[in-house]
């Protein structure tokens, strides 16, 4: 009787994560994304202990557009392909800012809504701006985005490509 109500227990815990899981779809830790609509490729890691997502950018000026906040940044990337640099300007509003602490200091960071195809999906989450250039992946999906997303093996990497429709 304990070993039952062990197991309904379990099933219980495991049910707000079916939806994903009955997707069917399992991606690795670190799959090519597209943000769109400028269907730019990227690599992104699946970042479990994130929240929030993350991208990079450079060159950051706010400014007002009718009125709201918006901001002006560069993305510099790495094709995926050719291996060669390439820079892209984009503007996106402000939906709000976010306060990071860490060993520096604290600072402020733009948090914008930003679509992404992965696998043959757009998503369109919120994303914290931040200089992530000596990072590895120039983005980071977190948990905010994955439970919509999927499954991830972490022991896979690249196992799908960006196939939105445009």
């Amino acid at each position: 009787m304990k070993a039952l109500m062990v197991s309904i227990l379990a099933l219980g815990l495991m049910a707000p994560g079916l939806s994903a899981a009955q997707s069917g779809k399992v991606f690795g830790w670190v799959e090519k994304g597209s943000i769109e609509p400028e269907g730019i490729e990227v690599k992104i890691k699946l970042d479990t202990g994130a929240k929030t997502s993350s991208m990079h950018a450079e060159d950051l000026e706010r400014f007002k557009k009718d009125g709201d906040e918006w901001v002006r940044f560069n993305i510099e990337l790495e094709d995926i392909d050719s291996g060669k640099k390439k820079n892209v300007e984009v503007e996106r509003k402000v939906v709000r800012n976010i306060k990071v602490r860490g060993a520096g200091g604290a600072e402020r960071r733009p948090v914008v809504m930003m679509s992404m195809c992965i696998g043959d999906e757009v998503h369109k989450e919120q994303f914290s701006l931040n200089n992530r250039s000596k990072m590895n992946y120039p983005v980071l999906i977190g948990r905010s985005t994955l439970e919509h997303l999927g499954l991830v093996d972490v022991s896979k990497t690249f196992t799908s490509e960006p196939k939105c429709k445009k």
